[in-house]
């Protein structure tokens, strides 16, 4: 008897076959890569942390981190303390740096003051850094970053990232010219109220000499990438205040 497979019976259940083999092949590899891409994951953290507090291997004008070899070792020898404060209360938790800062931020979005809060707090050259993780929107999808502090809030270093903003313009808040902008920013104003840093297109500061102005230049043809830079950092880091005014209280 000849078997016939130009009917529509056949396609349908060569079809349906392929869908199932297909299905068990990428639910196998994806099962199969797990592990490695949680690892990938957590060496990125760990190199983001590291950059902002000035650990990095940057050269000629590019950001560079550390080997995904050498994070691991480094992020022991710089980082001294995870937090995560809680209603106010920071507390030792050796995976801070694991957290998710987008849920964490959509968990609390109805009250801010609730949000769990991851602080690194980490020794380079003599002095002690506090670096908090921040979370935005650009102009397409999401930006984050790092950003690195001394007691007074003052910016000791920063590392921007996004997910798909545009070439040659909002993606470059990811490049060093941006970046090393931020290092030696205030984030409060003279009177020691939190006023955070704004991204201002055609500030009078093009050279970023006043450190003290909240300020830094805004990247040409990114405005929008930039007015997400800026709402991070001051919604983000705003909510670290308390931490700091218990630091000089103690």
């Amino acid at each position: 008897m000849e078997n016939r497979t130009d009917k529509n019976s056949y396609t349908i259940i060569f079809a349906i076959v392929m869908v199932f083999v297909v299905g068990a092949l990428l639910a196998f590899t994806a099962s199969s890569l797990k592990p490695r891409i949680a690892e990938n994951q957590r060496i990125e953290k760990q190199q983001n942390i590291l950059y902002a507090m000035g650990v990095n291997d940057n050269t000629d004008g590019s950001a560079v981190f550390v080997s995904t070899t050498d994070a691991p070792e480094l992020f022991k020898k710089y980082i001294t303390h995870q937090l995560v404060i809680e209603n106010g209360v920071p507390k030792e938790d050796n995976e801070a740096y694991l957290m998710d800062i987008k849920k964490e931020k959509a968990a609390a979005i109805s009250d801010p003051s609730k949000r769990r809060l991851p602080l690194f707090i980490g020794e380079k050259d003599g002095k002690k850094l506090y670096v908090a993780p921040i979370y935005g929107k650009g102009l397409w999808d999401a930006i984050w970053g790092y950003v690195s502090m001394d007691e007074n809030m003052v910016v000791q270093g920063a590392y921007f990232d996004h997910k798909g903003e545009t070439p040659g313009l909002g993606a470059n808040i990811k490049e060093r010219f941006f970046m090393d902008d931020f290092i030696g920013e205030h984030l409060l104003d003279a009177s020691g109220n939190f006023k955070g840093i704004t991204v201002a297109k055609g500030n009078a500061d093009p050279k970023n000499e006043d450190k003290t102005d909240n300020e830094v230049d805004a990247i040409a043809g990114a405005t929008i990438t930039g007015n997400g830079v800026t709402a991070m950092i001051k919604s983000d880091l705003k909510l670290y205040k308390p931490y700091f005014d218990n630091l000089k209280n103690n």
